[in-house]
């Protein structure tokens, strides 16, 4: 039973947290560098929000989206 908890620990430390220890290593290289991954998922964000806005202007203009306070059920 021992050997079968080493290898789930064997499974973390050295095969899925390499990633980050590679990043923690890059980090006191290059803190932009570090945080790539970062600053992609801030964009990726930023351009889902600017098209869910664009999409809610278009609702908007067009007079289809429903404002009543009643369009559920619950609400009433």
């Amino acid at each position: 039973m021992t050997s079968f908890f080493e290898g789930i620990q064997y499974l973390f430390v050295n095969i899925l947290f390499a990633p980050l220890d590679f990043l923690r290593r890059l980090e006191l290289i290059t803190w932009f560098g570090a945080n790539t991954i970062n600053w992609i998922f801030m964009i990726i964000c930023s351009c889902a929000i600017v098209y869910w806005i664009k999409q809610l202007r278009i609702f908007d203009d067009a007079g289809t989206e429903n404002q009543d306070t009643t369009a559920h059920s619950f609400l009433k």
